[in-house]
């Protein structure tokens, strides 16, 4: 009996070691202002549609202001996703001077990103809408997808066989043999 004790009482400290030693997983981050959320303001997507989703804090504008910039946020995304257009360069330079304890070194980084949507969203409509408790208001706007279909076709019809299509490629093909050139003049320095 005594032994069976003793065996029982190795065990339970043995579990509460380890069990101290266990790592624990990140707590999830906790936003009240998004408490109580629907779904679709974690994960906007709609199966075979295009969605998105904008946010503005409702302030001395009013309601009305709110829900024109959240709709305008959510049709800037849905574009952004459709097509988007960015030119990036980057630069780096590095340089060492002086000679021993007197030797330093400068460093110098540069990133430039420019981003230009251009679509015409046609059927684009808010389908939810959701105040949080902290004042702002959410709306998810979504494309039809009928409508994105439609949208797909007609556009590959329209760039078939299109000077200004061809024209275009020039342009962007063009741009980017000049980025290209400049970022060959600063790594040949």
């Amino acid at each position: 009996m005594r032994k069976t004790l003793y065996l029982v009482l190795v065990v339970l400290v043995g579990i509460f070691m380890f069990s101290g030693c266990a790592k624990k997983g990140p707590e999830p981050l906790k936003n009240p202002c998004l408490e109580g959320a629907p779904a679709w303001v974690i994960d906007p997507t709609m199966e075979g549609g295009l969605t998105g989703l904008g946010a503005a804090k409702i302030g001395a504008a009013g309601l009305q202001f709110a829900r024109t910039e959240a709709i305008a946020n959510a049709r800037d995304e849905m574009a952004r996703t459709l097509s988007v257009k960015v030119k990036n360069m980057f630069k780096n330079f590095t340089q060492v001077t002086g000679v021993g304890d007197a030797e330093t070194v400068d460093k110098v980084s540069a990133n430039v990103s420019k981003q230009v949507a251009n679509q015409t969203l046609e059927g684009s409509k808010a389908k939810n809408v959701w105040i949080s408790p902290c004042n702002e208001y959410y709306v998810l706007v979504v494309l039809d997808p009928q409508v994105v279909q439609k949208s797909v076709a007609d556009s590959v019809k329209s760039s078939l066989k299109n000077e200004q299509a061809l024209w275009q490629q020039f342009l962007a093909k063009k741009a980017q043999d000049e980025l290209d050139a400049e970022i060959q003049k600063e790594f040949s320095k």
